[in-house]
């Protein structure tokens, strides 16, 4: 017998970060050609360098990209690293603390390739409820530690924490902070960085810049380490590779906004009950910004294939990377079935990617019709 609507676990409560609507992304975007106007000359933006520069140890355009963005986001400096999102959230803690340091992060499932990171470098974490400003600020009255670690959006999906009061509260008592800005940065009203934090780290891959290059934005001291940790000429990110961190990062903010209000248009429409087969819809930042869709019959983990055959993609490649203009059909992030074991079977997220909300809605309709025939015929 197929198990009923009753039997499938229901979505928590969510708590969706803000995001900044198309006139302000608009706003961003000419501030970013302000910030490359005064780094740059007109010529030097369609050539590069590369190579281990004398005296900078970098390329001589990576290091004006890297200007440019440090001046874009507020901070002190800034630097690219190989790796994406993890090699920049792997280049600051190495930078920040050492083997058997203690270092405070969120009491929730901890994303996978950050896992790795703090299992390698061998700090000891310890947990206390960002949800719980109270708590927090109990632990960080301790004398404890010194740096803390914050993932900028949701690890768990009923997580309401305020990232800005995370940070103050921190600050307030003198405990140094790294920010995984990945999945927001650019797409909420303030990043890391932007909100007091010693740092941001964030994939410039996921903001469809060039495979593989990450960045460390924030604090001189803390990012002059990053780069002399980073002296290798083969762990350099070369000056085409700067200049096209550039080109891309001109469209997003204006993408991002237009692809956060196609969500919640979705979302509006899911809500109303356009399509069968929907038992519940929530908007969440897990991972990127999406939807949480939650079927009335346990198919989850065979949509995305489904729908793969009417043009949306299955799986990702960087989460927004350069690569991905279908809408994303896909299964619940690792960190949130660590979390919610239950929903595997019932839940798919999608992210409307470049397409709007009536393209999405049909995708999703003749998906679930082809299930929906599959289960009669069985």
């Amino acid at each position: 017998m197929t198990p009923t609507h009753s039997a499938a676990p229901a979505l928590p409560e969510t708590f969706p970060l803000a995001t900044i609507p198309v006139d302000e992304a608009m706003a961003r975007q000419f501030r970013l050609i302000e910030c490359t106007a005064a780094h740059f000359s007109g010529e030097e933006l369609f050539s590069a360098d590369a190579g281990v520069v004398p005296g900078l140890g970098r390329p001589r355009t990576t290091a004006k990209a890297e200007a440019v963005l440090a001046d874009f986001f507020g901070a002190e400096d800034a630097a690219f690293v190989q790796g994406a999102g993890t090699g920049a959230i792997r280049a600051a803690l190495n930078a920040a603390v050492s083997a058997g340091d203690p270092l405070l992060i969120h009491r929730a499932p901890v994303y996978r390739s950050t896992e790795v990171t703090l299992r390698g470098i061998g700090v000891r974490t310890e947990e206390v409820d960002f949800n719980d400003l109270g708590a927090l600020r109990e632990a960080l009255a301790s004398g404890r530690f010194r740096w803390a670690y914050v993932q900028h959006t949701r690890q768990r999906l009923g997580d309401s924490y305020d990232p800005g009061e995370v940070l103050a509260a921190c600050r307030a008592a003198g405990v140094r902070t790294v920010v995984d800005d990945n999945y927001a940065v650019l797409r909420v009203p303030a990043s890391g960085v932007e909100l007091g934090a010693d740092t941001s780290c964030f994939s410039l891959f996921k903001l469809h810049g060039p495979e593989g290059v990450g960045i460390v934005v924030g604090s001189r001291d803390l990012v002059t380490q990053v780069r002399a940790d980073n002296y290798s000429g083969g762990g350099q990110v070369q000056g085409h590779q700067a200049l096209d961190v550039l080109r891309a990062l001109t469209h997003v903010p204006v993408m991002w906004a237009v692809q956060s209000r196609v969500g919640a248009q979705v979302a509006e429409r899911l809500a109303a009950g356009e399509v069968d087969g929907v038992a519940e819809v929530r908007l969440a930042n897990a991972q990127d910004r999406c939807l949480l869709v939650r079927l009335d019959r346990p198919v989850a983990r065979e949509l995305p294939s489904v729908a793969a055959r009417f043009g949306a993609a299955p799986y990702p490649v960087g989460s927004n990377s350069r690569y991905e203009i279908a809408p994303l059909f896909y299964r619940m992030s690792s960190s949130s079935l660590d979390d919610s074991p239950g929903l595997a079977d019932w839940t798919v997220r999608i992210n409307p990617m470049r397409a709007g909300a009536d393209l999405v809605i049909d995708i999703l309709r003749r998906s679930l019709d082809v299930l929906k025939h599959h289960a009669k015929d069985d």
